[in-house]
């Protein structure tokens, strides 16, 4: 390559950052976890907003945000919490190991780093939970180090403005993203940069329907140049989800109501639930209910609602009765249930059981 091929490519990149950063400073959000412009934020803000940000748009994110640091306001807090509370306050953001992850690197950072949230990006990949990603927007964000980023938002700008066909998700394409990511991050406010490339993905180069015309970046675009905008990045096509069906039964006795811990791994794990079956045949729920405890009501149908996850969907059943006894669980009024973290399905069928009487619907006896 010439010196003027050279001279040409950094006079584009300079370009590119600055109509990038001018719109920026524009057009940002104003998020929790950002600091005020010329600032940089609290590590620890950006530890736990990335965290809850991995699969969770920003609109949900927000108020778990604020609740998060009203209960864990340092990151020693965090580290000294029990998991239990750390879930409770997770409850609804799903995909729990984060959760955990993030204690755990909490915990890491005070037994390891003395306190502090490490600024590299090869001592922030040691903490649990922390990936190339999540290592370079802390980098970034919150000690300005130029660490290139990657995640669904700039994949999708990246494709966009280098007509990148070939499916992102695949080694060779990411690859070639990241290395994209890290030519164009300047030297001078990188931290800036990567917030300004994840915001034009979350706000303009948006899956559907870009808003061309308002991107501060459209004329490097080549996806735009060929009319392609709309066709990439390339999606792969997914496979029908599975349906799983469960059914719940809301046992009650003298006020109180029936729960168990699920297995501390797998999906929803140490998470909260009512006594749950992974049956919808009724001769198989009555042997099951005979074996696990004393059932003197009648099955009261309380609920039939689905349930999707990113790759897989549930059909829940949920009835109510009554019982004598019952193994392996812990009895709660609905105000200590509060306290415990639950599923989503169980949420919602604790938000029921406080609106009971049950109505009047399909009622099966137990023999």
């Amino acid at each position: 390559m010439g010196e003027s091929e050279i001279a040409h490519l950094l006079r584009s990149k300079n370009e590119f950052s600055r109509a990038l950063l001018k719109w920026y400073h524009t057009a940002r959000r104003d998020l929790p976890w950002r600091a005020a412009r010329g600032t940089l934020p609290e590590p620890y803000h950006v530890l736990v907003s990335e965290a809850m940000l991995q699969q969770t748009q920003v609109v949900t994110v927000v108020p778990y945000f604020h609740r998060f640091l009203a209960r864990f306001p340092t990151i020693q807090s965090l580290a000294e919490s029990k998991e239990q509370d750390v879930l409770r306050l997770w409850q609804g953001l799903g995909y729990y190991s984060r959760a955990r992850n993030l204690r755990r690197a909490a915990q890491m950072v005070l037994a390891e780093f003395s306190g502090v949230i490490p600024r590299i990006p090869e001592e922030l990949l040691r903490l649990p939970g922390v990936g190339r990603y999540t290592a370079g927007a802390i980098a970034s964000l919150a000690h300005n180090i130029p660490a290139p980023i990657l995640d669904g938002n700039v994949a999708r700008v990246l494709c966009r403005i280098d007509r990148i066909d070939t499916d992102p998700r695949d080694k060779a394409t990411l690859a070639r993203l990241w290395q994209r990511a890290a030519e164009l991050l300047p030297a001078k406010h990188p931290g800036d940069f990567n917030s300004a490339l994840m915001e034009l993905g979350a706000t303009v180069c948006t899956p559907r329907s870009p808003n061309c015309p308002a991107c501060p970046v459209r004329s490097f675009c080549e996806a735009r140049q060929a009319g392609e905008q709309e066709l990439l990045p390339i999606k792969r096509k997914r496979p029908p989800s599975p349906v799983h069906h469960r059914t719940v039964v809301c046992v009650q006795h003298a006020n109180k109501w029936l729960i168990r811990q699920r297995p501390m791994k797998g999906r929803w794990a140490g998470l909260w639930e009512f006594v749950t079956f992974e049956t919808a045949d009724e001769a198989a729920l009555r042997q099951a209910l005979r074996r696990s405890g004393s059932v003197i009501g009648p099955l009261a149908q309380l609920a039939r609602f689905r349930h999707a996850l990113t790759h897989r969907r549930y059909e829940f059943e949920a009835f109510v009765t009554t019982a004598k006894s019952f193994d392996n669980g812990t009895w709660v009024t609905l105000d200590e249930l509060a306290t415990y973290p639950l599923p989503a399905p169980h949420v919602k069928l604790a938000a029921l059981l406080r609106q009971l009487p049950v109505p009047s619907g399909d009622r099966r006896k137990v023999h």
